[in-house]
């Protein structure tokens, strides 16, 4: 690791969030065996140094939206400063830079049809330094959204993880209809957006509404899975430093199996499968190259149906929101 600080502490602790990034330091603290205020001066030192971040992300599907992953390859001098003008769209949730920086990979969110084709029509085709542009529907998501990437590891026991993951969501009879927000929603889910672990006087002032009509309201939003809660940071400070996009094209027969097979796989924190030439669209986090040389040829290479895997590695996050670190 590249700072003796991130020990095995703040891995429990970054995982302690992941499965329940509201949870009080109490019970966080509780459960690692540790005082809260061990927990809390963790967590604020972990935030300043900008390599932890908890936030809420929205379930498109729950509301209603397309989501879309875009690869727009463009000239190397150009990149940077495309990915950090969508990084201020708010339509954008997740953008890297990749193939050496002359890709930028940006994730999507389209409330309306309209909106979608005024990005890719209209907006995208008149920036002279991208040279192609190519657009993938996010069609299902095999591992990601509430799921995290630490729920494979071994930081906590089973027992410390149930003690700490909320009570699961219901599914719904049927297809759920698209959930409506009002004003006052919004408003709730931007400063969650900003810090998951807002407090309620907070939200209450960020919405207008009563400090009880908060609760009832995201506790709503979270139990129907609307709404989770999840956490950004930096990888690399655990150790985990050689990280990728995976383009796989699989046969339609093992679209399936082949997704539900990197779900389980320890390395994959996001896998989907995908409209466009590649069919899966997947993140891979190794600790070293040669990790990623390993699982490419021995794990993700011999499963059954895999026709075609492009690799490019990811060398920036510009937006997570999330994927991971």
């Amino acid at each position: 690791m590249d700072s003796p600080e991130f020990d095995e502490l703040d891995l429990r602790l970054v995982n302690a969030l992941q499965l329940d990034g509201r949870a009080p330091f109490s019970r966080i603290a509780a459960v690692l065996g540790v005082s809260d205020q061990t927990v809390a001066r963790r967590y604020r030192r972990l935030y300043a140094e900008g390599e932890l971040r908890v936030v809420a992300v929205r379930d498109l599907e729950r509301f209603g939206h397309d989501h879309w992953m875009l690869r727009l390859r463009c000239t190397p001098d150009a990149s940077v400063s495309i990915a950090t003008a969508l990084a201020r769209r708010p339509d954008t949730k997740w953008i890297g830079l990749t193939s050496g920086g002359t890709e930028v990979v940006c994730t999507t969110e389209s409330r309306r049809p309209e909106d979608h084709e005024a990005l890719l029509l209209g907006k995208l085709p008149r920036t002279p330094s991208i040279v192609e542009i190519g657009a993938h529907q996010l069609l299902h998501t095999f591992y990601g959204g509430p799921l995290g990437w630490f729920a494979k590891g071994p930081a906590l026991t089973a027992e410390e993880s149930a003690a700490l993951r909320p009570a699961p969501v219901e599914p719904a009879e049927g297809p759920p209809e698209p959930l409506r927000l009002d004003a006052a929603d919004e408003a709730l889910i931007a400063a969650l957006e900003q810090n998951g672990r807002a407090g309620y006087p907070e939200l209450q002032k960020a919405t207008g509404r009563s400090e009880s009509a908060v609760k009832r309201r995201l506790d709503q939003l979270l139990r129907s899975g609307a709404l989770f809660i999840d956490v950004e940071f930096d990888s690399v400070r655990f150790g985990y430093r050689s990280k990728a996009m995976l383009w796989i094209t699989v046969a339609p027969s093992a679209l399936a199996s082949v997704g539900a097979a990197l779900a389980s796989h320890s390395e994959i924190p996001f896998a989907a499968a995908t409209s466009g030439p590649s069919n899966i669209v997947a993140v891979v986090i190794c600790r070293e190259p040669a990790e990623l040389y390993t699982y490419l040829s021995e794990k993700l290479g011999t499963l059954e149906g895999v026709q075609h895997v492009e690799t490019s590695p990811l060398l920036r996050q510009v937006k997570r929101l999330t994927y991971a670190g």
